[in-house]
C-alpha cells in the first residue's frame, strides 16, 4: 500500500484545479499493481489520479451533507486494478458472452502521402461522411468504401487535405501530429451565481441529486454512470434520429435511465423544459455552441436556473480554431501529438494503452460535479479531452520504480515531449473486478466501479438505450 503524507502529485495537481481545499489529497492512497499497458506517457498515473480525486470529491460531499467536518475525512485506498479494469471497461464487457466490436474497418490509422491520418467511422453517419469525402459512397456503383480502396485512395493524399475535406463532409478524420497541440487548462470554472436545493443527509453522497445527461460515447456516460453509482438519478436524454451503439450503452448505461426527446419539437421541448426546471446537474457532451439554439447557453442556463450545476465536456477545448469541431478520444490523441509520441520503432501512429483522455476526463467531470454540489451549486464547469491530454504531456509526473512504476532501461521518469522510456509492462489479473448481470441487453459481464467510496457495485444492468419515460423519479426512489 502506498499512502502519500501531501497526496500524490498528480491527484494534488487534479485537486487544485477542481479547487478543492489545500491538504486533503493526503487523504488519497494507492494499491496494488494494475497494469493499463505499456505506455511512455504517465497513463497510468493519470488514471488512479481521476479516480483518486473522484473519490475524494464523493468523500468531502458525504462529510458536508452530513454536517461533519470536511478536514476529519478519513483515508481513502484506491485499488489500481479496479482502476486498469474499469479504464479499459469496453475491451472486458461481454454480452452474453459475445465481445464487443470496438472499432469499425474504416477506424484507424493510414499512411498517406506526407504523413498519417486517423480516421474514426464507427457510426454510419460518420462512416457516410468519409465515403462522400472521398467519392466513395454506396450510391456510386462501386459497392462503398473498403479499408483497402481507403488505404489505396489516402496513399496518394495529404493528410490535412483529407482532414480537411472529411471534416467538411461532417466525417471525422484528423492528420497525425508530430508535436504536442496548444496547452489547454484541465478545467475552466466559474461560478455563475445562485444556490442549488438544500439536499441534506443522503444515504449515498449524491443521494436525491437529480442530473439531466446530454452526454454520448465515453467520457460524459462515465461521469454520469458515476454519479449514478452515488445515488443521483441520472436521467439520459438523445435525439431520436441519433442512436447510440448497443454494446456502447450496455458499457456505460449503468447507473441511469435513458430516454429520447427531439428538442427540435415543440412538445418535446417543452417536456425538457419541465425537466431542467426540476434539475439540479446538467452535464452535456455536445460540440460548444451545439445546443445553444434550444436555449442551452451558458448565460442562459445561468439566467433561466440559478444554483444549478452545468458540467460541459467536448473534445478540443472551448477557445481555438478547432474548438467547434467533432472529435473522439482516438482522434485527439491522434491531433494532440500523443500517438506519434507513442509510435513504435517503425514510426508508425501508436495508441495509449487505454482511451485514457475519455475516461479519466469523465472522472474528472464526476469530481467537478461532486466539489460544485458540496460548495451550493451555481457553477459552470467545463473540460475537454484536449485539456486532458495537455495534462498528461505537460504535467503528470511519472513515478518512479519504487512506487509501483516498471521503468524503462535507461531508468528514465517524468512526462514530457518524446520520453523514450516505456512504463507499464507488468501484467495483472482483472478477475477479481469483474462482475455479471442480467440487463436488456441480456447478461452482461463488465468491470466493477473504481471508486473508493460509494457502493462496489451499480444496482442493475442498463435499461435499453431510449426506452424510459422522460419523467423524474419521486423522490423515495432516488434513495
Amino acid at each position: 500500500m502506498i499512502i502519500y503524507d501531501d497526496g500524490d502529485t498528480a491527484t494534488r495537481q487534479a485537486w487544485t484545479a477542481l479547487g478543492g481545499a489545500p491538504g486533503l489529497t493526503g487523504r488519497v492512497g494507492y494499491r496494488g499493481a494494475g497494469a493499463l499497458g505499456a505506455a511512455r506517457l504517465p497513463v497510468r498515473e493519470l488514471a488512479r489520479a481521476t479516480v483518486g480525486v473522484c473519490s475524494l470529491a464523493a468523500a468531502e460531499l458525504a462529510a458536508v451533507r452530513a454536517g461533519r467536518a470536511v478536514a476529519d475525512l478519513p483515508g481513502l485506498v484506491v485499488d489500481e486494478g479496479a482502476v486498469s479494469t474499469a479504464f479499459t471497461s469496453e475491451r472486458h464487457l461481454r454480452v452474453d458472452g459475445r465481445a464487443p466490436v470496438s472499432f469499425a474497418p474504416l477506424s484507424g490509422f493510414w499512411r498517406t502521402a506526407d504523413g498519417w491520418l486517423r480516421t474514426h467511422a464507427n457510426y454510419p453517419h460518420h462512416r457516410a461522411a468519409l465515403e462522400r469525402a472521398l467519392g466513395a459512397g454506396a450510391g456510386d456503383g462501386t459497392g462503398g468504401l473498403t479499408p483497402e480502396r481507403l488505404r489505396a485512395e489516402l496513399a496518394g493524399r495529404k493528410a490535412v487535405e483529407v482532414q480537411e475535406a472529411v471534416y467538411a463532409a461532417g466525417g471525422l478524420a484528423v492528420a497525425v501530429a508530430e508535436g504536442f497541440g496548444a496547452p489547454q487548462p484541465l478545467v475552466e470554472v466559474r461560478e455563475t451565481g445562485g444556490r442549488g436545493r438544500e439536499l441534506g443527509a443522503g444515504r449515498l453522497p449524491a443521494s436525491g441529486v437529480r442530473v439531466l445527461d446530454l452526454t454520448r460515447v465515453i467520457a460524459g456516460p462515465v461521469a454520469t454512470r458515476t454519479l449514478g453509482l452515488l445515488g443521483a438519478d441520472v436521467l439520459r436524454i438523445d435525439p431520436p434520429g441519433l442512436p447510440e451503439a448497443d454494446d456502447a450503452h450496455a458499457d456505460t448505461g449503468f447507473g441511469k435511465r435513458s430516454a429520447r426527446l427531439d428538442l427540435a419539437d415543440r412538445a418535446d421541448r417543452e417536456t425538457f423544459g419541465e425537466l431542467l426546471a426540476g434539475a439540479d446537474v446538467l452535464v452535456t457532451g455536445y460540440r460548444p455552441g451545439a445546443l445553444d439554439r434550444y436555449g442551452l447557453s451558458a448565460g442562459e442556463l445561468a439566467a433561466r436556473r440559478p444554483g444549478l450545476v452545468v458540467a460541459q465536456v467536448c473534445a478540443w477545448g472551448w477557445h481555438g480554431p478547432w474548438a467547434g469541431r467533432r472529435g473522439f478520444d482516438s482522434l485527439v490523441q491522434a491531433g494532440y501529438g500523443i500517438a506519434a509520441a507513442e509510435a513504435g520503432p517503425d514510426g508508425a501512429p501508436g495508441v495509449l494503452p487505454a482511451q485514457a483522455l475519455d475516461h479519466g476526463t469523465g472522472y474528472l467531470l464526476a469530481a467537478g460535479v461532486l466539489r460544485a454540489l458540496a460548495e451550493g451549486g451555481g457553477r459552470l464547469l467545463r473540460f475537454s479531452l484536449a485539456g486532458t491530454a495537455s495534462w498528461l504531456v505537460r504535467e503528470v509526473p511519472r513515478q518512479p520504480a519504487a512506487a509501483g512504476g516498471s521503468a524503462g532501461a535507461d531508468g528514465s521518469a517524468g512526462a514530457g515531449a518524446g520520453p523514450a522510456a516505456v512504463y507499464g509492462r507488468e501484467a495483472y489479473e482483472p478477475g477479481p473486478w469483474l462482475r455479471e448481470t442480467p440487463s436488456a441487453y441480456g447478461t452482461l459481464r463488465y468491470a466493477a466501479p473504481p471508486l473508493a467510496v460509494g457502493p462496489d457495485d451499480w444496482s442493475a444492468g442498463p435499461s435499453r438505450w431510449g426506452t424510459d419515460p422522460a419523467r423524474w423519479l419521486p423522490a423515495h426512489g432516488r434513495e
